[in-house]
């Protein structure tokens, strides 16, 4: 089996969550090395966490990210995927390596700090939560039962795999090498799991 490389990935996220985080910084780094696109997509843990009981984390940092995925929804509906890399890395900056509590103002002004301002508007607007949700339920349909976030998707028609779960994130050669194996084996139908045991919190790996 040859891995067909794409030239672009959607890459389903929470940004309130670590360890997508993690993914995220390694994605970034080999994507660009091979010459792929990332193209940033919904993927909300509140909404995949409906009617379950929440964990501390995600209930304290709830409202922070609806409001955040309501933002990216609407950046992404005026097609301005750029400006959603731009919030998502300087929000990771602040939230994951400065240990900035999430809140709704932060989401304001990271977005005015990358220039999203035209958009900030949309936190406080329930229009976007239908998006974000149908955005939420294509990454399951995709990678899921059972999965959260990220999950990774490609090809035509999509393809989708959660993870990978890396901690710290990979970079140079192995991040890409890494990139050529979750594109291969995505493309397998009879792939699914592949793991190993994880204690201790997250490593972020370098400040972006």
């Amino acid at each position: 089996m040859h891995a067909d490389t794409p030239t672009r990935i959607e890459f389903f996220f929470d940004p309130g969550c670590p360890w997508t985080w993690a993914t995220s910084r390694w994605l970034v780094d080999a994507a660009a090395a091979r010459g792929i696109d990332v193209v940033w997509r919904n993927l909300s843990l509140g909404v995949l966490n409906e009617g379950r009981e929440l964990s501390e984390h995600l209930r304290l940092t709830l409202p922070a990210g609806t409001a955040a995925h309501r933002l990216i929804a609407a950046l992404m509906a005026d097609g301005r995927n750029d400006l959603i890399g731009n919030f998502y890395t300087e929000y990771g900056r602040r939230v994951h390596h400065d240990q900035l509590a999430p809140s709704i103002e932060v989401v304001r002004e990271v977005a005015l700090a990358v220039g999203a301002g035209e958009w900030v508007a949309a936190v406080d607007e329930t229009a976007w939560d239908a998006p974000v949700a149908e955005s939420t339920r294509l990454a399951m349909s995709l990678a899921g039962p059972d999965v959260g976030s990220p999950i990774l998707a490609f090809g035509s028609p999509l393809v989708g795999i959660f993870g990978p779960i890396v901690s710290p994130p990979p970079t140079d050669e192995q991040a890409q090498r890494l990139l050529d194996v979750v594109l291969l084996v995505a493309q397998c139908p009879g792939f699914f799991e592949i793991k190993r045991g994880r204690a201790g919190k997250v490593q972020l790996g370098p400040r972006p």
